[in-house]
Formats: structure tokens, C-alpha cells, sequence
């Protein structure tokens, strides 16, 4: 028996079942580049759902969690620690003027969001929330309650009450959905899970001003769309408009696990003591983590490299799908974007990829999900797009 072998029997006698994994064991991760423990090497096009946004084990993000594990590990919030406050400025100086709540994923975060929408509507008497079809918010109760999607609810009833789901970039159905009881409207600027489907510009700024004239607010869910991927630092950038309040996740710790509520200042004394908590929200290793991913961005202009490489990248796929009658569309900004098949299972696609050695994911059945990091280069591109190509053919 092998010792990869050994790895997923135990993960079959002991882990709960609640992942489709693909026979691969990743162990070493640099870069756009991971490898097994066979050591083949992949290049990953979307590391770690998103979550790796600036590279595997980035210099930056390592040397700060080695620098903060020398001094302590966690500090309960019942103290200050040094590091929360300055992050919490790093990201307001980043986005807009406000205050930020510490979480450990994006469901946290979202759940912040929710709770903060339902506190402030309380004494008016409003609790509902708009979101949208194909939407995804999380797998906590509230947040797939939020989420667009029914597949994530089977089983899961009762659902929390209060949600409206309405179809994506449609501003009648908006204008329809809004009644005494509405307190706030929660959407992704790019629904990631849902296919990536980009939110038209006219759409986001008419519901931007319908809010700030109802006194609705406007919760964006940046969790995949932040920290660079659109070639922003955040996605709302490029409509002109400012929420009330922003999620985020995934890439903000470069690999560690931290999640944020960031409140605009009209709002940001509504959650006050005893009303939301998080034992391990804000940690000092979590915390430098993300300052790690914030300087690696700056310092070397990984938003700029995200927009000339995903432009790239763009016409490297456009390039494909010309050549392969199976690709429809290609779609989204930046590197974060989405290649429509014409088949019904591009998971098929995605096992051919791996085979090449190349990692994608497949969402709704068709869409490819292309998001390499944000440090992604003209030669690891014209490499995936080769692997991809190969694994197109074998499926057509």
C-alpha cells in the first residue's frame, strides 16, 4: 500500500464525507505551481478556490507569520493586540471610511453582514433582505438561506426567514422586491459559485441610489471579487459607487484563514458590545498575514500585472475558443474569469486538465473557472492554455 493510499483511507474512515476530492495530494505550493505527493507539478489556475490570490507560500505572507510566531499566537479579544487595528487601517485606507469586524472565512463575514442589516433595522421594524438568483453567500444557515442557489438547501429546513431572491441584473424585478420590510440588499459584483456573471454598470449604480434614497443597504460580497482579482483592490471600484458595507475572505490572508466585515461610517456603531463576536477573529498571525498579502500588492503592482495578465489571458482563451467549437463564451475581468462550454458536465474537462497538470474548477455545470494569482506571468499562461487546449480536445 502507498502512503498516498494510507492518506485517503484515513480521510475516508475519519474525515466527515463532505468533499468531492480529485486523487491528488497537494504538498508543496510556490508560486502559480503546487505538487503532489508523487511529485508531479501542476500549475495552479485556481489555488485554493481563490484563496492563494497572490501565489502559494508568497515571501511576503511567510516571513510575517514566521515573524509573529516568534512573538505570540493568539490574543482573546478581550485585549488589544498590535496588529488588528493597524490592518483594520490598512483595509479602511484601501476602500472607504468605516470600521472593520474580524472573522475567520467569508460565511462569517456574511453572517456579520446579515446580522448587521437586521440590528439596524430593528427598530424600524425591517428585516428583510434582497439577493440574488445563482448567488453565494455561504454554507452556514443564514448564508445559504442568502445564497441563489436551491441545490445548497436540500435537507436544510426550516431556512431562516427574511430572504427574497430576485434574477441577477434585472432592476424591475428589484424595484418590485422592495416592500416596508425591506432593510437591505446583498449581491457579488461577480457571482463567482453562480458562473461569473459580471453586474452591468448601469444595474449596480441604479440600485446604489435606490438604496441611499430608501435607506437600504447595500452589502457587497467582495469574498472571490477582493483584493485584486478584478484588477482593483476591490470590485465596487469599478462601478463608481460605495456600499454600505463589504465581505472579504479567500485572498485576504494569502493562504491563512481570515475574514472581514469593513462598515461604512454611517453604519458602524450599530454592532456594539455583547451584539456579534469572534474567539479567533483578528488574530496577530492572521492579522500579519493579511498585512503580508496588502504590502506584496502595493510593492509590486499586482493590480496592474492582474489587468495586462488577464488581458492576456483573455485573448490566450479567445485564441482556444476559436480553435474548439466546445467553447461559447469567454467572460468576466481581470483573472477572474469564467469559459462557457457547450457540454453538459465540464468536469470532465477539469480530470483532463489535472491529467496535463493543470488546475481549474467547473461551476454550474459548464463554466471553467480560470483565476491563477495575481503574480501570474506570460509563460505560465501560454503553459496553461496549452494543457487546457489538450484536455478541450480530448473532450471534443
Amino acid at each position: 500500500m502507498t502512503f498516498f493510499q494510507t492518506i485517503k483511507d484515513n480521510d475516508k474512515n475519519y474525515v466527515l464525507q463532505t468533499y468531492t476530492r480529485q486523487d491528488v495530494c497537494l504538498v508543496k505550493g510556490y508560486g502559480s505551481w503546487v505538487e503532489d505527493i508523487n511529485g508531479k507539478k501542476y500549475i495552479d489556475f485556481f489555488p485554493g478556490w481563490a484563496v492563494s490570490g497572490i501565489g502559494h507560500c508568497h515571501k511576503k505572507v511567510v516571513s510575517n507569520i514566521e515573524e509573529q510566531l516568534k512573538k505570540i499566537m493568539h490574543v482573546s479579544n478581550n485585549y488589544y493586540n498590535e496588529l488588528q487595528p493597524v490592518l483594520a487601517e490598512t483595509i479602511i485606507k484601501n476602500s472607504f471610511p468605516g470600521k472593520v469586524f474580524f472573522a475567520n472565512s467569508g460565511a462569517e463575514a456574511n453572517e456579520g453582514a446579515i446580522k448587521l442589516a437586521r440590528k439596524y433595522g430593528s427598530s424600524s421594524g425591517r428585516h428583510e433582505i434582497i439577493t440574488m438568483e445563482k448567488s453565494f453567500h455561504g454554507r452556514t444557515l443564514a448564508t445559504l438561506t442568502a445564497t441563489g442557489q436551491d441545490k445548497v438547501k436540500i435537507g436544510f429546513s426550516p431556512l431562516v426567514e427574511g430572504f427574497k431572491h430576485i434574477p441577477f441584473n434585472d432592476i424591475e424585478s428589484f424595484k418590485k422586491a422592495i416592500t416596508s420590510k425591506t432593510i437591505a440588499v446583498m449581491l457579488e459584483p461577480i457571482q463567482g459559485e453562480g458562473g461569473v456573471n459580471s453586474a452591468d454598470l448601469d444595474y449596480l449604480k441604479i440600485v446604489a441610489r435606490i438604496c441611499e434614497e430608501k435607506d437600504i443597504l447595500l452589502i457587497l460580497d467582495e469574498v472571490q471579487t477582493g483584493m485584486g482579482r478584478t484588477g482593483k483592490m476591490f470590485a465596487y471600484e469599478h462601478f463608481g459607487i460605495t456600499p454600505s458595507a463589504m465581505t472579504l475572505a479567500k485572498s485576504l490572508g494569502g493562504g491563512f484563514p481570515i475574514g472581514a466585515l469593513v462598515v461604512a461610517k454611517k453604519y458602524e456603531d450599530i454592532l456594539i458590545p455583547g451584539s456579534h463576536a469572534s474567539t479567533f477573529g483578528g488574530s496577530p498571525i492572521a492579522a500579519a498575514a493579511a498585512l503580508g498579502v496588502f504590502s506584496a500588492i502595493h510593492e509590486e503592482k499586482l493590480l496592474d500585472n492582474a489587468v495586462n495578465m488577464g488581458e492576456y489571458l483573455i485573448k490566450k482563451l479567445e485564441g482556444i475558443k476559436k480553435n474548439n467549437f466546445r467553447v461559447k463564451k469567454i467572460k468576466g475581468k481581470a483573472l477572474m474569469i469564467g469559459v462557457e462550454l457547450d457540454i453538459d458536465d465540464g468536469s470532465k474537462v477539469v480530470n483532463e486538465c489535472v491529467r496535463e497538470g493543470l488546475l481549474i474548477n467547473c461551476t454550474q455545470k459548464n463554466i471553467l473557472r480560470v483565476m491563477p494569482p495575481l503574480t501570474v506571468n506570460k509563460e505560465e499562461i501560454d503553459l496553461a492554455s496549452e494543457k487546457l487546449s489538450k484536455a478541450l480536445e480530448r473532450v471534443s
